[in-house]
């Protein structure tokens, strides 16, 4: 079985005035919120559990996903006091009760059909997995280097952590601590790290998301 981290803690400072008032995950994409489907989508996918990372109004994110019921997995939920990273949150969601194998998503993003079950399943026999664009660095299935930047490699927010990696989400330098700094380890150590090519992502990043996402018709801002 496979569990999922959502990280939803962030202020989303770009997308705002919106963001002053409700956090960005309970902001639509195609007029749903965008962490309830990509919840729902972690269950369809087989995730058994799936834990979120709050912060930023934070009540708003609990409230609208509950126990996880309505969306067919059960969900709990982890406070970020301090934004220090994605490996911190990651951290705070394993030491209450999260466990790898885990796959490590940001709230603010929805998959096409299938994406989610595709990467799954090449990520498995890894040690970890990593999601790139299409048009970014070339593939081949196994990523051969660590990487210092995390947006030279993926641009989305989509990793496989395996139980063999959760030892090198200590010790990182930071803060922020990032999850790039540990699959770098990793990779340093000799472990083996899946890049998995993802299309078809959607995200809220600035305003005008919201009416290329929710509003088609009107064609491209």
């Amino acid at each position: 079985m496979i569990q999922a981290i959502v990280m939803a803690a962030g202020e989303g400072t770009r997308l705002r005035p919106f963001t002053e008032r409700w956090p960005k995950p309970v902001l639509p994409i195609d007029g749903r919120p965008v962490v309830a489907t990509l919840v729902r989508g972690l269950g369809a996918a087989g995730c058994d559990r799936v834990t979120v990372v709050t912060g930023h109004l934070a009540d708003q994110v609990e409230a609208l996903l509950g126990d996880g019921s309505a969306f067919g997995v059960p969900v709990a939920y982890v406070r970020q006091p301090r934004r220090d990273g994605s490996a911190d949150a990651v951290r705070l969601a394993l030491a209450d009760g999260a466990d790898a194998p885990a796959l490590v998503l940001a709230a603010d993003h929805v998959f096409a059909p299938g994406t989610v079950e595709r990467f799954i399943a090449e990520w498995e026999g890894a040690a970890g997995a990593v999601a790139a664009r299409p048009g970014g660095p070339p593939l081949d299935g196994r990523i051969a280097r660590a990487f210092a930047d995390p947006d030279a490699l993926t641009g989305v927010p989509l990793w496989g952590l395996g139980p063999e990696l959760v030892p090198f989400l200590a010790d990182l330098p930071g803060p922020p601590y990032e999850l790039a700094d540990a699959f770098g380890g990793a990779l340093d150590a000799g472990l083996e790290v899946r890049g998995v090519g993802v299309a078809g992502t959607r995200d809220l990043t600035h305003p005008v998301d919201l009416i290329r996402h929710n509003f088609s018709y009107l064609g491209d801002p």
